[in-house]
């Protein structure tokens, strides 16, 4: 089968760390099931794994990707083969984790420690494949675990509920899109920072009721900040909490190294908050709000496998608005 294969580490140029090419499929597997893949959507995760962070390069070759939605080809416990199904991206064990299996120290996402998505079939552990959203299309549903998942466990960890204000600091990421419309869907007041008028535009479209420059002055502080921009933006995000307010992060795309800034942090009450991933009943939530709500993902653009590093490029740049989506694994 044909498959997107990380075949080394290369921090500066990580593109020329992966390789299209022929694999074997995998074989059946007590406890896991074979998913084929009709869609898979690229995430800021592949990026990183192609430039070495958070894995082992003992592990290479490994197939790339943390998000797919397919048909099962085997039986699941509560899911019968041919049923469309989506893939949660943790591999983990809630006992492990206190009942929580995004906290069990031997957490990986799909494509980590274990063969992901870029490929005609992927094997999982049977409680990773999930009934698909029946509003959504393969290509669509494909778009939900990473970033959907994440966002919502982000928007629970901060207590956003209704009547609270938001900031999203950045619109076009999968994550932060999500975030926009489950804060919406939520009765929050969201606003919304972004580099370019399209992008801000673009906000709007999801829902978003103000869109501001990135690092412009609000008109007022808010209760929650949604961040995974990292140095770029951290500085703003601190002075746009109001007092006893909460800036939750899941990522640094624009690195890590922050000035914590402690006298602002502990006057001020502020809570920061880390989140990653989401739990597989959170994950089922995600899906229920978003079946509820109409939600949907935004596509930027559906491609062939073979068509990958260029749009892995477009993502590094931050060209895309909405998600990359594979579609056709055989070219």
């Amino acid at each position: 089968m044909r498959a997107c294969v990380v075949t080394h580490h290369d921090p500066s140029n990580p593109l020329a760390a992966m390789q299209i090419r022929d694999v074997a499929p995998p074989a059946r597997r007590e406890g896991w099931v074979r998913i084929k893949l009709e869609a898979a959507s690229l995430n800021m995760h592949d990026l990183w794994t192609l430039r070495g962070v958070g894995q082992d390069p003992q592990v290479l070759p490994l197939i790339l990707g943390c998000d797919g939605a397919g048909i099962l080809l085997d039986d699941a416990p509560d899911l019968p083969a041919g049923s469309a199904v989506i893939t949660h991206p943790v591999i983990a064990s809630a006992d492990r984790g206190g009942g929580d299996e995004t906290l069990d120290p031997q957490r990986a996402l799909v494509s980590e420690r274990h063969d992901g998505t870029f490929a005609e079939i992927i094997s999982l552990p049977a409680r990773c494949a999930l009934p698909r959203p029946q509003h959504l299309s393969a290509s669509e549903a494909a778009c939900v675990p990473v970033a959907w998942g994440t966002a919502f466990r982000m928007l629970r960890r901060a207590g956003v509920r209704a009547g609270m204000s938001v900031l999203v600091q950045g619109a076009s990421g999968g994550v932060n899109s999500a975030a926009i419309a489950l804060a919406r869907a939520s009765g929050a007041r969201v606003w919304v920072t972004s580099r370019t008028k399209t992008k801000r535009d673009f906000a709007r479209s999801l829902g978003a009721h103000e869109v501001f420059e990135t690092g412009g002055r609000l008109p007022e502080r808010v209760d929650v900040v949604v961040d995974n921009v990292g140095a770029k933006t951290w500085a703003h995000s601190l002075r746009c909490a109001k007092p006893g307010g909460v800036i939750v992060t899941c990522g640094a795309t624009t690195g890590a190294d922050v000035n914590a800034e402690l006298l602002r942090v502990f006057f001020h009450q502020l809570s920061i908050i880390g989140s990653t991933g989401a739990t597989r009943s959170e994950l089922l939530e995600t899906i229920a709000v978003m079946e509820n709500f109409a939600l949907r993902p935004t596509i930027d653009s559906e491609i062939a496998l073979s068509e990958l590093p260029q749009a892995m490029a477009r993502m590094e740049k931050s060209e895309l608005i909405g998600k990359v989506v594979i579609t056709d694994f055989i070219n």
